[in-house]
């Protein structure tokens, strides 16, 4: 599979990347519902073994969880691939999430990440959320000098704006934006990709099959049993008036793809990729058997007049 450099790291990424989100299990407020660990840890050795070289994941993810099932799935791998992971979401005794840019909250954080992780160094050390706002250089110049101590190789940012973006840059070069971005959320197109083009700042998108909306498997009654414990049960992009729009896109997307053998997640993923400042894509897997059905997005390119279809479904 091939590799493209994220930004200015010397980390060569390749187009598709493992999301721990789901991972993290249930029992927290945006749970994907109950999660086995063994089929997680199914999911990551059967990407690893299709090519993959990353893993992204987040201190917040299940509240520590998903750390620690990515630390078991990659024990004794010797293909080991590149973890990323998040700070700034913080929980107590009470399982409430918090928000905290703060020096001291950032580097205990670190460490705690590094234990879970069962690491010496986080490959790409990232700001989950910029919140808040106030504190951003504060947060951010003390993910510089996690780097400058050796605790991190990189440092990047998720969802953060051109304006933070730009904040940030004055202080640290960002080796990294991570925005969602998918047909269904197109919003970082006109500023924040041409910003990071400009700026040699990597883009890896999260959410490029909106949670698993443009999968193709997802249904109305499939919508209707989600578990109540799913954060999607409460998303707008799964309610309607949107899913009825939703489920024509997918339809668009499953006829391009019954053309080539791609499934409609592929597709979806390719849109994503087909912009030059997207480096990668983080597909998020919960079992082996859903890796087949993501992997062929990597080196699958669509035509003009297929993403001028999806341009204009109504």
């Amino acid at each position: 599979m091939q590799t493209r450099q994220l930004g200015n790291s010397d980390l060569n990424i390749t187009p598709l990347g493992i999301g721990a989100w789901a991972m993290g299990g249930a029992g927290w407020a945006f749970s994907w519902g109950h999660q086995e660990d063994q089929e997680s840890i199914g999911a990551i050795h059967a990407a690893l073994d299709k090519g993959l070289n990353w893993i992204d994941t987040a201190a917040v993810y299940g509240l520590g969880h998903s750390e620690e099932v990515v630390a078991q799935a990659l024990k004794g791998r010797s293909n080991r691939p590149y973890v990323f992971t998040k700070c700034e979401r913080t929980w107590g005794e009470d399982r409430q999430i918090r928000k905290s840019l703060k020096r001291e909250s950032i580097m205990a954080e670190c460490e705690a990440s590094l234990q879970r992780l069962q690491v010496d160094t986080i490959d790409l050390y990232q700001i989950h959320w910029p919140e808040p706002d106030e504190d951003v250089e504060e947060g951010w110049a003390a993910l510089a000098d996690l780097k400058q101590q050796g605790k991190v190789r990189w440092i990047g940012v998720s969802n953060f704006s051109e304006s933070q973006l730009a904040r940030a840059q004055a202080i640290a070069p960002v080796t990294s934006l991570q925005p969602p971005y998918s047909i269904l959320q197109p919003e970082v197109e006109p500023e924040i990709l041409p910003f990071c083009g400009e700026n040699n700042i990597g883009v890896i998108v999260y959410a490029p099959m909106k949670s698993g909306m443009l999968t193709g498997a997802m249904t109305r009654e499939r919508l209707a049993n989600l578990p109540e414990d799913d954060f999607r049960k409460r998303s707008p992009f799964f309610q309607e008036p949107m899913v009825t729009r939703n489920l024509k896109v997918v339809d668009v997307l499953r006829e391009i793809g019954n053309r080539y053998g791609r499934t409609p997640g592929e597709v979806a993923i390719a849109w994503t990729l087909r912009r030059p400042e997207v480096t990668g894509a983080i597909v998020g897997m919960r079992s082996p058997a859903q890796v087949d059905g993501v992997v062929g997005a990597a080196d699958f390119r669509l035509s003009p007049d297929e993403i001028a279809a999806i341009a204009n479904i109504p």
